[in-house]
């Protein structure tokens, strides 16, 4: 029986007590002492029990205690890695934004030389042709401006094959450049 049992019928036994005029009330000495006795048997029990219940609370708390700071430290750990990687991750954006404008400024420095060779191959070719059309012009006007011998037309067949000589080794050098500049066009 437990000690809240006994002390439930003590309580009990108390409130059905004989009343006397003064207040007071008439209970068996013996009974009283059976109780306190059932009391007495009992609690060592309940005490055994509190101790063992005691016991697994310092026990529980302890292994809690123990998880508690075991969790702190792992979180410690995995916050640290977290703060490596991110330095990481950040060390490494920097580096690539670094390349990246190395990069972008190697281009611009290669297209800006393109862009002078493919103008300095245009002047060459513009210089060239111009000389050659005020040739071409000079060559016409004394053709209009003269008259032809007879001894002239047995010659021109010769002259044109000279003219086309030229006239083809001309093409084949401006073809030659043209496809440069078209090279160098595509890469840029």
């Amino acid at each position: 029986m437990s000690v809240d049992r006994v002390l439930d019928k003590l309580e009990a036994y108390v409130r059905e007590g004989t009343w006397l005029p003064a207040g007071y009330r008439v209970l068996s000495e013996e009974r009283l002492l059976e109780f306190v006795e059932k009391i007495r048997s009992t609690l060592p029990e309940e005490v055994g029990r509190a101790k063992i219940i005691a016991k697994d609370q310092d026990r529980v708390l302890r292994a809690a205690q123990e998880k508690a700071q075991a969790i702190v430290e792992q979180a410690a750990t995995v916050h640290e890695e977290l703060v490596d990687t991110s330095e990481i991750v950040q060390r490494a954006r920097t580096t690539a934004e670094r390349v990246l404008q190395d990069a972008e400024e190697r281009a611009r420095k290669v297209r800006a030389g393109a862009d002078e060779y493919a103008a300095a191959v245009l002047a060459e070719m513009e210089s060239r042709l111009s000389s050659a059309l005020g040739s071409v012009q000079k060559g016409r006007a004394a053709l209009t401006n003269m008259p032809r011998p007879a001894a002239a037309f047995a010659s021109a067949p010769l002259a044109d094959a000279a003219a086309k000589s030229k006239r083809a080794a001309f093409d084949l050098q401006a073809s030659d450049e043209t496809a440069a500049l078209e090279s160098v066009a595509v890469e840029s």
